[in-house]
């Protein structure tokens, strides 16, 4: 195998790369993929093996004979040790092991007797696709990589179920390009000798909830602190959203046992009700070697700022484009104090909690108890006692409930809290700018899936979480890829695949409580953050900066749909959704329910914008 590449650049944005066998046709194939600046590691026989673009501290790869391993993300493996497991690999069905017991985020990559295998990470942050090219099976971390090789356009089917709102699982982990093949996040891709052939192998099931919140506190403060220390062992400086909640103050707590220098940031809320900065500088208090850094609330954007300026190139809508402009905002004044790495608090909120709809087999199994706790939940969520009755009456498989989803999608009673939260999950809907054609082309699609699709779990509540996880996921990946590109990358160590196993080991029944809040997380950091600052029942919404932002930004909004690239497809009734534009305080809008489709419609003008540039003499 030869070394990377001494004089290669990284490129803008996150670590992506490009898998190859080690045959002719698909060294050919890597031509494509290849262009100035990028990295390539090559098999034993010089043909590439990897190609792409990644930071030197991003990857390890080694080889031992004809095996070789990679691991390219975030991941403390030492080259030895990974070197070691190599010579020792004698089927790449043990490399499952390999991929179960390693921490941090990363891809993992093996060749061996001529077969590749490549995967992701289970939580859905670091996704794998596939695709024949020129003969030759080739796997990559963005589809749109692929999708460019083969010179295809998004398929407009693909584009109508994105405008679902939201889009249920399995829906949302297509690949736009139905020739590009998307590898679900619990599976690895495997890729005969021959270059042609490819299978899908699961490598990762979720944990079984039966371990007691007291022996479940130590495993999940080590892993916690094992998903910092991956960021911050090397030193340096990094920097920590310190909202005030629980997440962000325990990632700071363990950020600052590192060798690292840390900056907090806060971001206090325009609401006057908002109590973020309160909550912040109690934690400062407590740690006197960070130096602590609140922002301007009136100078923060708002949600939907610049969505005309955005020109991140994307293998996906995203959500994530509405506070993209709030995500990224902070990042250049961090680089400026030094910083090497952000680390965020998200996806707390979706390990360290869970799913209510837990209590739909809790009542079968555990009825007294469950009683009890969901009289606590009808108060907490102010359920009304006709529809709890009925949610937890509801014992419809998951086909079924998607099945029943294709026939309400235009009914608002879809978005029932107290039927999301003890069922299979929020509805799907469609609103009145969207066409007839459309709603055609996304009803077939759910009827499709629910003739065959299983959930994530058989447990309502497992599957919700799932799914939850890997949602959000599909945001942050993006982000993720903004923040690397706008010169600071970002880090989620509540997302990585070890924290996220001991999280959601905890019985549910400890996990997901109306009288407390986040119990897994304040007994794990208990000795390790302060106790007032885990006294904190409360969390911001940030609903002003939404309302805010779409009152502010309705001449952007009524310009994103002149020349609706959705409109030119027939999925959208662009004067509709212009009428919309110019009344932004019309009833329902403050909801979200234009996310999906303003996401859709930004990313496709994001993509025209792209592949406009790249033909440009």
């Amino acid at each position: 195998m030869t070394p990377l590449h001494a004089s290669a650049g990284t490129g803008p944005g996150e670590a992506h790369f490009a898998v190859f066998t080690d045959r002719a046709e698909a060294a050919a194939a890597a031509r494509s993929f290849a262009p100035p600046g990028c990295r390539t590691v090559s098999h034993p026989s010089g043909r590439p093996w990897l190609v792409g673009q990644w930071r030197d501290d991003e990857a390890v790869t080694v080889h031992a004979g004809d095996t070789a391993l990679a691991v390219i993300g975030c991941c403390p493996v030492a080259a030895d040790d990974l070197r070691h497991r190599a010579a020792r690999l004698r089927d790449l069905a043990e490399v499952d092991a390999l991929a179960r017991s390693l921490p941090g985020s990363f891809h993992l990559v093996a060749a061996l007797d001529g077969m590749i295998r490549v995967q992701g990470t289970a939580s859905g942050l670091r996704l794998v696709f596939h695709a024949e090219l020129a003969g030759t099976r080739v796997a990559a971390t963005r589809a749109d990589v692929l999708a460019d090789a083969l010179g295809l356009d998004p398929d407009p089917a693909e584009l109508a179920v994105r405008l679902l709102w939201p889009a249920p699982y399995p829906l949302y982990e297509t690949s736009l390009w139905p020739a590009v093949t998307a590898v679900p996040p619990q599976e690895a891709v495997v890729v005969a000798a021959d270059g042609r052939t490819a299978r899908h192998t699961r490598w990762w099931t979720p944990p079984e909830p039966v371990v007691p919140l007291a022996d479940a506190a130590d495993p999940v403060r080590a892993t916690l602190q094992e998903a910092v220390d991956a960021r911050t062992r090397q030193g340096g400086v990094v920097s920590c959203d310190l909202s005030g909640g629980l997440d962000s103050t325990s990632v700071c707590f363990l950020a600052d046992r590192s060798p690292a220098h840390v900056v907090a940031a806060t971001w206090p809320g325009r609401d006057p009700a908002d109590t973020d900065l309160y909550w912040a500088e109690q934690a400062a208090r407590h740690l006197p070697d960070v130096e602590h850094v609140v922002w301007d609330a009136d100078a923060s954007p708002l949600v939907y700022d610049d969505l005309l300026g955005i020109d991140d190139v994307l293998d996906e809508p995203t959500i994530g484009v509405m506070d993209r402009s709030r995500a990224l905002h902070h990042l250049p004044g961090l680089a400026e104090r030094g910083s090497r790495v952000h680390l965020t608090g998200i996806g707390g909120d979706h390990v360290a909690w869970c799913s209510e709809a837990y209590y739909h087999r809790l009542l079968r199994t555990r009825p007294l108890h469950a009683l009890r706790q969901l009289r606590g939940f009808r108060a907490l969520w102010q359920w009304p006692l006709g529809g709890t009755v009925r949610a937890l009456a509801d014992t419809r498989p998951y086909g079924a409930w998607l099945a029943d989803a294709a026939g309400r999608l235009r009914e608002p009673t879809a978005t029932s809290s107290v039927a999301t939260g003890l069922g299979w999950g929020m509805a799907p809907r469609l609103f009145d700018w969207v066409t007839a054609d459309a709603e055609q082309v996304a009803r077939r699609a759910l009827l499709d899936a629910a003739a065959t699709a299983t959930p994530l779990h058989p447990d309502r509540g497992m599957h919700a979480d799932l799914e939850q996880i890997r949602s959000t996921t599909r945001v942050i990946r993006q982000w993720d890829h903004m923040a690397a590109r706008a010169g600071l990358p970002m880090a989620s160590p509540f997302l990585d695949d070890r924290v996220i196993e001991a999280c959601l080991a905890v019985r549910p029944a400890e996990r997901v409580t109306p009288f407390r809040y986040k119990p897994v997380l304040t007994t794990a950091m208990s000795g390790v953050v302060p106790g007032p600052c885990l006294r904190r029942t409360t969390k911001a919404t940030a609903s002003m900066d939404a309302s805010n932002g779409l009152r502010e930004n309705r001449a952007d909004l009524l310009a994103l749909w002149e020349d609706s690239l959705l409109e030119a497809l027939g999925l959208v009734d662009g004067a509709e959704l212009r009428r919309l534009a110019r009344r932004p305080a019309s009833p329902g809008l403050s909801d979200a329910i234009l996310y999906s489709t303003i996401a859709t419609e930004v990313w496709l003008r994001g993509l025209s914008r792209s592949r406009s540039s790249t033909r440009t003499p």
